[in-house]
């Protein structure tokens, strides 16, 4: 999949269900484009401020920030506060608990807010 201006790529590896880490360049998560091959799991996030340490991503009420993904969708971030101030993060295939291993490599697009 070509990259376009503003996207910014990140890739969950065969086999794997955690991509590696992507700068936010302190700018707001608008959408993610998943891809057409996507192996059927929730998204959720890891965070991190020195790229080094990575903590999974709860909200204030104590609940794992989760998105609801599927194969060939734009995810449209209607909270894009609950992202704001996120420096480094990678991107799980599942949850915490129960992690999604892709089939093949899958390349999501994090789009910024313009």
């Amino acid at each position: 999949m070509p990259v376009q201006a503003g996207l910014e790529p990140i890739t969950i590896l065969s086999g794997q269900s955690l991509s590696a880490s992507v700068h936010l360049h302190q700018q707001r998560l608008f959408g993610i484009l998943m891809p057409a091959g996507w192996d059927a799991a929730a998204l959720t996030f890891q965070a991190s401020i020195d790229n080094t340490n990575f903590f999974d991503v709860y909200d204030d009420g104590g609940n794992v920030l989760t998105m609801q993904a599927a194969a060939n969708r734009f995810i449209v971030i209607v909270s894009p506060l609950a992202y704001l101030g996120l420096q480094r993060i990678k991107v799980r295939s599942g949850t915490p608990s129960v992690a999604v291993a892709q089939t093949a490599d899958r390349v999501l697009q994090l789009i910024p807010q313009a």
